[in-house]
């Protein structure tokens, strides 16, 4: 096959969308359908080189995978080589072990299943993934893995005619599938061989099934129809598009129409600057993320301005110094001792899975960073995970209060205790994370016990065994009506709220205040009824994993301000806060203030005393909750 100028062309359209989509998501909502472009590229350069061979039966299984090996494996290595390195002194353990673990799935090309499992290619966590990227990487690699044989297995039962048949079968297969899936659960459809399959099969029809253009104009014509096809997808398609189900056909579609019209003379295709950013778009995308994950690690203001041309440059170095590298080929699985990408991926491989088993090394961590580090673990250790079990702190034989709420009700619940005397007074606990207590609320988690639960504590409420038992009402209400506090701290949106009242699906995206407050204060005056009841306003979250900045500002001799301003914090909840004092004063419930605790000139701490006092980003500690004791036991012991 001669030099295909306008493929070389499309790869630089492809990799400069991508690129300019991670760095700023904001100047192109759909650059990412940029690799569903290099999808239809690469199906249509490996569906020529297998069934060219095929047809004159001089197709090799081995070479085959020799040569993909030779031009894959080297920058991947190098770039996961780099990154290792990088980790030993500027990441903190836990994402040291997870980088590990993303360097070790990638080298075996199964990192698409891994991140198949998380928040989605699109979730604000998804920036700390040094190899998220590596997912298109794998899925391409599945594809080279299976397809050819496929072929060589059908073609001992059927024509070497009626392959392209099969071919064209199974692109149906998996587009109707991938429009099934992505509607079903986008999130894990973004990943799956099964749900990109086709995107690589359309672009071996262009090669099984080229059209022979009778003039030039049709042939330019169909060309440039493939380019707005692909740029409209670049603009029009954003991150709230369900991905990559049938409206992938535009760009894939419009990648499929460039190939097969063959035309090499379009100067928006063909120039000099697409030319040399087509050869180098391999390494650009394999360095361009690690680089978007970096200024997203260090928090770099405006980061794009410098992230896009390193990004260039490394593709250019890389390619020069790496890609360029001719590594023999071999024919034969005998020789695969000779195949030296096949050492780099077993070096790359070995070393993310030690880093991984030994949980990222964190002995050779100072040890005021791993203390620090050690309050992600200092959660409440009597917590109960069963819904029908009751939980105490302290002498359940004398129980002077009742904790109930979802996971920040868990996490103070032991300041509650310490507000008694534990050798002969105690506290009962019915806390669950994800689980508010208030009357008629859905919870929108698939699986969630909580109405079970909600049922044990209106019957616990109702019962005599502990009447006049003051009861504390706890939840993080900002998240269940409001979603993730994300937004504020990246510009990114955050999931739709937890908790909602109405069946209609689309009452889920807005606050549901009205409903709220109407249920609020139906389950204070339930409660108060036969109990002194309290409510605790709002803990203040974050918005980042104190322990883990914390870590990374005195590894990385950074000064980063994790505190949260006052101001901040009310802009999120001061709504809540008022329809809390409202429903509270209906009913004759005393509401407990934390921020009148934890927050001061203007800021709500982070920590105290150097330590920080959150294990995460909203949850606090067991050392920080301790904060909160004396508030408890001026509320309990008047």
């Amino acid at each position: 096959m001669n030099f295909r100028y306008d493929i070389n062309g499309l790869r630089a359209i492809a990799v400069l969308a991508v690129v300019v989509f991670h760095f700023n998501p904001q100047w192109l909502p759909g650059g990412f359908a940029g690799v569903d472009v290099f999808f239809v590229i690469s199906g249509f350069l490996m569906t020529s080189i297998i069934f060219s061979g095929v047809e004159k039966n001089t197709f090799n299984l081995f070479k085959f995978y020799n040569a993909r090996a030779n031009r894959i494996v080297p920058v991947l290595a190098a770039m996961s080589a780099v990154l290792l390195v990088f980790g030993w002194f500027y990441i903190i353990p836990s994402e040291y072990e997870k980088l590990a673990k993303q360097v070790e799935r990638s080298a075996v090309f199964i990192s698409n299943i891994m991140f198949s499992k998380g928040g989605g290619y699109f979730d604000t966590a998804e920036h700390t993934k040094w190899l998220l990227h590596t997912w298109s990487l794998s899925v391409e690699w599945q594809f080279y893995i299976f397809f050819p044989i496929i072929i060589l297995f059908l073609k001992k039962y059927i024509k070497f005619q009626n392959l392209k048949h099969v071919v064209l079968g199974l692109f149906a297969a998996s587009f109707i599938y991938c429009v099934y899936a992505t509607f079903k659960d986008s999130k894990t459809a973004y990943f799956l061989l099964s749900t990109r399959a086709w995107e690589m099969l359309l672009g071996g029809l262009a090669f099984l099934y080229p059209l022979l253009f009778k003039n030039k104009p049709l042939q330019i014509s169909t060309q440039c129809l493939g380019l707005v096809l692909i740029i409209v997808s670049y603009f029009f398609i954003s991150d709230d598009t369900l991905w990559p189900g049938y409206m992938a056909l535009i760009p894939v579609f419009g990648a499929y129409l460039i190939v097969l019209s063959n035309y090499q003379n379009n100067i928006v295709i063909n120039n000099p600057i697409f030319g040399h950013i087509g050869k180098w778009s391999y390494s650009i995308y394999v360095w361009h993320w690690p680089l978007v994950v970096l200024g997203f690690y260090f928090s770099f203001e405006n980061w794009w301005i410098y992230g896009i041309p390193l990004s260039l440059l490394l593709g250019f170095l890389s390619y020069q110094f790496i890609e360029k590298i001719n590594f023999p080929r071999y024919s034969s699985w005998r020789e695969i001792y000779k195949v030296k990408p096949f050492y780099m991926f077993l070096i790359i491989f070995l070393c993310g899975y030690t880093i991984k088993v030994f949980n990222g090394f964190p002995e050779h961590y100072p040890a005021k960073i791993q203390n620090i580090l050690k309050e992600e673990d200092n959660s409440n250790p009597y917590s109960c995970g069963n819904v029908n079990e009751d939980c105490f702190i302290g002498n359940s034989q004398n129980i002077k209060a009742i904790v109930i709420g979802d996971s920040h009700a868990d996490s103070v619940a032991t300041a509650v205790a310490s507000a008694f005397n534990g050798k002969d007074e105690g506290i009962m606990t019915m806390a669950m994370g994800g689980c508010p207590f208030v009357i008629n609320a859905n919870i929108d988690v698939s699986g969630s016990e909580c109405p079970d639960l909600n049922k044990n504590r209106l019957q616990l409420i109702q019962s005599s065994k502990y009447e006049n038992i003051p009861i504390i009402l706890i939840a993080r209400f900002p998240i269940h009506l409001l979603g993730e506090n994300d937004l504020e701290r990246t510009g990114r949106r955050g999931p739709t709220p937890l908790m909602y009242f109405e069946k209609n699906e689309e009452k889920r995206i807005i606050p549901e205040y009205s409903l709220f407050e109407k249920n609020l204060t139906e389950t204070l005056c339930f409660t108060a009824q036969n109990h002194p009841t309290y409510i605790l306003q709002p803990i203040p979250e974050l918005g980042l994993n104190a322990p883990r900045e914390l870590a990374k500002n005195i590894l990385n001799g950074r000064n980063t301000d994790t505190n949260l301003l006052f101001s901040s914090y009310l802009k999120r909840t001061n709504q809540i806060r008022e329809i809390i004092n409202h429903s509270s004063k209906k009913c004759n419930v005393t509401v407990l203030d934390p921020s009148s605790v934890l927050c001061n000139d203007n800021k709500c701490i982070s920590t105290y005393k150097g330590r920080p006092i959150y294990r995460d980003g909203d949850h606090l500690s067991e050392y920080g909750n301790k904060l909160l004791t004396p508030m408890f036991k001026d509320a309990l012991n008047p």
